[in-house]
């Protein structure tokens, strides 16, 4: 075997364009629960989790084993073809675990199946407007680029994209100063604007929107905007479709981050932590809608692959089977640690999240968003070993997104790491 002299980063810098970029450099070669090893030998605690995809940790011997199982029996079917039993298994879970009375459809990623649901919304409702809202992130192809609102440069040169999309608040009362009973108010009132001045609801096929925002800064909204963004729906004839590709899968401390406000959308959208790390997606909707959705009017090739839904099937039975439990404990602990850590810098703003989808938003001196503390804390945190992403429109708030798996003696080497880091750059 011939040696090579350049990194995986050099290498791949020759032969893939630069829209293909990474949050780090780092070439690594193996994974194993929250770590993962570099091709130059150097172990890292990674509280990344691929972007909230291996969400029961880096390469969980249950869905290695279930994988396997799976190549050794059926690898492709073409769910436009046959049918195959991992297929219909995790199509009936993921109704069960969504109260019944759902139909599943697969694809292969986050924005695909954004795109089915934008398309089941339009197909059933004869409609032709979609709501979707400020700092939201639902993918990158042309529609789902159109609903994503986190940054113009997602948009540059793409222009124009999918017609009658408008754009709402979402509440975010740190930055505004205001209650959560105030920010709400405020949302919602300009919601109203949007129906009075722009378009009218009745033409509104569906409101799409992140239950908890992700790359729009892991914002947490309020009980009651939930409650009236349902009754709206409700109202008006609308399709309330949750995007929970990065909440889903216990990511938040239950299955679906729905189920923490009790709101419960028509249509539900899922990946990334769906299959550890295996490409597949799903949108669930209540039957009914479900049924309208004709022959030929959608469709794939690789959707719902049978090494993938037998991984799914194992990452469900793990977090029904204590992970659940652990991202609650380890979540509450890791919050714990931070207030601590928060109590030395003051330009720790605030620290929010639900289980292991934590946000540490810094502001500096003047109030204003400290995007460069925190991409220095990013990149010292690493030089120590600990691989962490930033999100928010000021990219200014370090994610923190460790598996479900994660052991208190992780949370507490991350801590160190990152107090270290932080007294270095004061």
């Amino acid at each position: 075997m011939s040696v090579q002299t350049k990194s995986l980063y050099e290498r791949a810098k020759a032969v893939m364009p630069p829209v293909a970029a990474r949050a780090t450099t780092l070439g690594v070669v193996k994974g194993e629960g929250s770590f993962l090893w570099g091709e130059d030998g150097k172990k890292y605690l990674d509280f990344a989790s691929g972007v909230a995809v291996t969400n029961v940790g880096h390469n969980h011997p249950l869905v290695v084993e279930r994988a396997k199982e799976q190549m050794d029996e059926l690898i492709h079917g073409g769910h436009n073809v046959v049918y195959y039993p991992v297929y219909v298994e995790l199509a009936e879970k993921l109704n069960e675990l969504n109260g019944g009375n759902c139909k599943v459809y697969f694809s292969n990623s986050g924005a695909e199946v954004n795109e089915g649901a934008i398309k089941l919304a339009k197909k059933v409702t004869k409609r032709s407007g979609i709501i979707t809202f400020k700092r939201s992130f639902h993918g990158r192809t042309l529609a789902t680029t159109t609903l994503t609102a986190s940054s113009s440069a997602y948009r540059k040169d793409y222009e124009g994209l999918l017609p009658s999309v408008y754009y709402a608040e979402y509440p975010y009362a740190m930055r505004s100063g205001l209650s959560d009973e105030a920010e709400t108010e405020r949302c919602l009132a300009q919601l109203d604007e949007i129906f009075r001045f722009l378009i009218t609801p009745d033409q509104i096929a569906a409101i799409i929107m992140e239950p908890i925002q992700g790359e729009g800064g892991y914002i947490v909204p309020p009980q009651g905007f939930l409650e009236a963004i349902r009754r709206i729906c409700d109202e008006h004839g609308i399709l309330l479709i949750f995007d929970e590709i990065q909440t889903g899968f216990g990511r938040t401390g239950k299955m679906f981050a729905w189920q923490h406000f009790d709101v419960q959308p028509d249509v539900l959208t899922l990946a990334k932590g769906i299959a550890n790390g295996f490409p597949l997606s799903a949108l669930v909707a209540k039957a009914e809608l479900m049924e309208q959705w004709t022959v030929g009017t959608h469709g794939g090739t690789y959707g719902g692959n049978p090494v993938a839904c037998a991984a799914s099937l194992a990452v469900i039975e793990l977090l029904e089977g204590g992970l659940l439990d652990n991202c609650n404990r380890m979540g509450a602990y890791f919050v714990e640690q931070l207030e601590i850590l928060k109590s030395s810098y003051p330009q720790i703003k605030e620290i929010r999240g639900l289980g292991l989808m934590i946000g540490l938003e810094f502001m500096d001196a003047k109030g204003k968003p400290d995007s460069i503390t925190v991409s220095r804390l990013k990149e010292k945190a690493l030089e120590k070993g600990l691989i962490l992403l930033t999100c928010g429109t000021d990219k200014n708030v370090i994610r923190f997104i460790p598996p479900t798996t994660v052991k208190m003696e992780e949370i507490d080497q991350a801590m160190s790491i990152l107090r270290e880091a932080l007294s270095e750059l004061n």
